[in-house]
């Protein structure tokens, strides 16, 4: 199977150090290089991944699946051309941008897995809470399962509101869950196991501990 190739990570490592147009034109055939690396993986990921979760279309091929590396730098006050990683995004449905779903990210010591649903839209984020209140035993026992929380640890507190949501009591039994904005789990993954020969399994046992996540996230604003 497919792992990551320490040359990508020394693309990244160096493109992270001179994150200029001028160096990665100089540099593209490493790019180029790096970028067929993450390609191969993605196909990798995507095959496996398609057989635990159906929602996934059979037509994306895992170059579609690879994100731009080239940042829009529009409204940003950081001008920097260039992401300094390598992202994988697997969407449900094959559904673009707000959507539950997959994500991987390939970095210098920043290597992750994740997923599930990260700042729903506001007709999304009200029909998943209201999913929680009227089905909480459910989603407990997807995000309470012993090998969710071992691999895991919890559900991400990015953003999390202080106080109670609209249409919501304080006594509500399920009220931190209701309080948060973002839905999403993720686990980190070394260099060394990155480019190690059990990456792909390895990835594959996190995706199918997402799965459950975002089959009830999609169900909710379905």
């Amino acid at each position: 199977m497919t792992t990551i190739n320490k040359q990508t990570f020394d693309f990244l490592a160096n493109l992270d150090s001179n994150n200029n147009r001028d160096w990665f034109l100089a540099n593209k055939a490493s790019y180029e290089t790096a970028h067929e690396n993450v390609v191969a993986f993605a196909d990798n990921l995507l095959t496996q991944l398609q057989k635990i979760d159906a929602s996934i279309p059979s037509t994306p091929t895992g170059k579609k699946c690879v994100m731009r590396i080239y940042r829009d730098v529009r409204f940003s006050k950081d001008k920097t051309p260039y992401k300094n990683n390598f992202g994988i995004s697997f969407a449900a449905n094959g559904k673009n941008g707000n959507y539950p779903g997959y994500y991987i990210q390939i970095q210098p010591n920043n290597n992750f897995i994740a997923g599930g649903y990260w700042m729903p839209e506001a007709t999304h984020l009200k029909a998943i809470r209201q999913e929680i209140d009227y089905n909480s035993s459910q989603f407990k026992e997807i995000i309470e399962a012993s090998d969710f929380v071992k691999y895991f640890e919890g559900l991400s507190q990015e953003d999390k509101l202080k106080t109670c949501p609209k249409g919501y009591n304080t006594d509500n039994e399920n009220l931190e869950l209701l309080k948060l904005k973002s839905f999403t789990v993720f686990h980190r993954f070394t260099d060394e196991e990155m480019m190690g020969g059990k990456i792909i399994t390895d990835m594959v046992n996190g995706l199918s501990l997402i799965y459950p996540l975002t089959n009830f996230l999609k169900n909710a604003i379905q």
